[in-house]
């Protein structure tokens, strides 16, 4: 028997290696000594890291989300039983005190009436238990997002949930290179759709939805503002011949811009050390930029500097 080649890699059986890449997850198989690095090495992607409190975060909103839901259906319920109990119809933002005193003034002269009325009164607990569960629910949220300190709601048109929302659905913010990968995830990255001399460019529908509404929601919050960031860049991108549909995907890129700015510009004061120097944790910031520094200035892609 021949001795084996110490120049030949010994046979291992691959290892399957999870990777995060254009909002999916994807298994490869990663080969033994000899092999030039795995995909995650080749492709410059870094690793799937598991944030706690990202994921505590993402439990709570999305259970936010479920009770909202659920309060929502029973509010039309209710709407649709009060126009048949009341003359005239309930009114369209109706609220549990509301349709109380509504139903206070109700006397039922058969026994269909009753029973609606006694339907209505058992919604109008239903939607109090809602509203007290969802009351709950937002002060884990503020209380969690408040212990992560950070600062996203320094920027306008951001409170405490939408920040919570941002941090749960971007979990750990250095797995993304630069801040265009950030945008790819939230699915606000223009992609052409030129054709002949006209220039055009469609956002993606992929990317993480949940993100790109919470993105979208700032966007309109800021143009509803008149001396914002956003409402200043976006009137500039109107005056530039740009549709409204086309300076609000352009407002909601530059969006994800500021907001992966300040994430990183957090992780990064965190990792500061008391004497002011950076701790050897591996978190780091984008080169040489505070979180608004050009923010709503010309798009650049900065990368973000190498780890040591």
């Amino acid at each position: 028997m021949s001795s084996p080649d110490p120049a030949e890699p010994p046979c291992r059986l691959p290892a399957p290696e999870v990777v995060w890449f254009c909002g999916k997850y994807h298994t490869f198989l990663t080969w033994g000594a000899g092999a030039p690095g795995t995909w995650a090495e080749q492709t410059k992607l870094r690793p799937v890291q598991s944030d706690a409190a990202a994921s505590e975060l993402k439990v709570l909103t999305e259970h936010r989300d479920d009770l909202v839901g659920a309060r929502t259906q029973t509010v039309n319920r209710l709407h649709a039983i009060m126009n048949l109990l009341v003359m005239g119809g309930a009114p369209r933002n109706l609220t549990a005190d509301a349709a109380a005193a509504l139903l206070r003034r109700v006397r039922p002269i058969e026994s269909l009436t009753a029973t609606r009325r006694l339907i209505a009164a058992d919604l109008v607990a239903e939607i109090r238990r809602l509203d007290k569960r969802i009351t709950t629910a937002t002060a884990h949220i503020t209380t969690r997002v408040t212990d992560t300190q950070s600062t996203l709601t320094a920027i306008q048109g951001i409170g405490q949930l939408t920040a919570g929302k941002i941090l749960a659905r971007t979990g750990t913010v250095t797995r993304f290179a630069t801040e265009a990968h950030f945008a790819a995830y939230a699915g606000v990255a223009p992609r052409e759709v030129s054709s002949g001399d006209v220039v055009r460019h469609r956002l993606s529908r992929g990317g993480d939805r949940q993100l790109n509404y919470t993105l979208h929601t700032i966007a309109l919050t800021q143009i509803s503002m008149r001396t914002s960031p956003g409402r200043v860049f976006y009137d500039r991108k109107r005056s530039e011949g740009k549709s409204s549909k086309e300076a609000l995907r352009a407002l909601k890129r530059r969006l994800a811009t500021v907001v992966f700015r300040r994430m990183i510009a957090d992780l990064d004061r965190q990792a500061t050390g008391p004497a002011g120097h950076q701790g050897t944790t591996q978190q780091s910031g984008v080169t040489g930029s505070h979180p608004d520094t050009g923010s709503f200035g010309k798009v650049t892609h900065r990368t973000r500097r190498n780890q040591a």
